[in-house]
């Protein structure tokens, strides 16, 4: 059987199968490095219902190709969390993998503001909201900081588009401006007391896309919770800190939990099957890490559903 023929073949058993047998070893031993270096580009159709097109090639639309989701770990917790109604703030939203969700979750009545600089992006996000109607995603292109102006982004690996970064890296693939505006500035008032949950994916700009919704933090409603991504080495560069993101947040009474969250396609069909909870974080991470930000004071933070 020709390679390609085998992938998709595998590619059918890893998705709609039951269980879990044999899916990380097919996964993690052909699939992932075959779909990589010989790539295919298609419209798949994601657990939320929408459909997106892929290129496998780079990782997210991979694993989306692959599984139908990025991230499940976290896309149990915004599922957990959602409700119709609800706000959701999707900061450095991408190509919209959470934004889609989102939009499902909180319903017609609902709103999704997505937050993406990046021109193509943020295009193929729009395109597909448009093919799959959803009419209560509000995007906004700029990138969340501190301050009104510009800055550049960079593209370091053209197989890891979402790690799309401000602090420039060893190798350059690709650069470009674009604008910058605090987060309390890009978010209506209503959307901002209305938001059940704000991620903030920014690949080591968090420290000022914090510093730019402070403001705003006292008027979240009380359950309100921020998922943000933090990245030590890179905050580092910028002479920033997880420690002083966190001590930001505390300040206004939010308490940290750790996400688990593996990039390693031979983890995704058990966190699909079994996603884990947020756990309480008791020490400043030093790695990259997913950061659950809530009023709760626990040692998790249970999933409802």
């Amino acid at each position: 059987m020709p390679a390609s023929a085998l992938a998709h073949a595998l590619r059918a058993y890893v998705r709609h199968a039951p269980g879990t047998l044999g899916k990380a070893q097919i996964v993690g031993r052909f699939l992932d490095e075959h779909l990589r270096t010989h790539p295919v580009h298609t419209t798949v159709r994601l657990r939320s219902g929408d459909t997106v097109l892929v290129t496998t090639s780079d990782v997210i639309q991979r694993f989306q190709y692959l599984f139908g989701e990025w991230e499940p770990n976290l896309s149990a917790f915004l599922r957990d969390r959602l409700r119709p109604g609800d706000t959701f703030v999707d900061v450095g939203a991408h190509r919209g993998a959470f934004s889609l969700l989102a939009s499902r979750a909180v319903g017609p009545h609902g709103r999704v503001v997505a937050i993406e600089p990046h021109p193509q992006f943020h295009d193929d996000l729009a395109a597909a909201a448009t093919a799959n109607r959803r009419t209560n995603i509000r995007l906004v292109r700029s990138a969340a900081s501190d301050t009104i102006g510009t800055l550049t982004l960079y593209i370091e690996d053209p197989s890891n588009l979402g790690h799309t970064t401000a602090v420039r890296p060893r190798h350059v693939h690709a650069t470009i401006e674009v604008p910058t505006a605090p987060l309390a500035d890009l978010v209506s008032r209503a959307d901002l007391a209305t938001a059940r949950v704000i991620k903030i994916d920014v690949e080591g700009a968090e420290a000022a896309a914090i510093r730019g919704l402070t403001p705003a933090l006292p008027h979240l409603r009380d359950d309100a919770e921020l998922v943000v991504e933090v990245t030590p080495r890179l905050l580092a560069k910028q002479g920033e800190s997880a420690a002083a993101l966190i001590a930001t947040l505390r300040e206004h009474g939010f308490y940290p939990y750790t996400l688990t969250n593996d990039y390693d396609p031979a983890s995704y069909p058990r966190a699909m099957r079994l996603p884990q909870p947020p756990i309480r974080c008791t020490s400043v991470p030093k790695e990259m890490t997913d950061l659950i930000f809530s009023r709760i004071e626990a040692s998790r933070l249970a999933l409802a559903r």
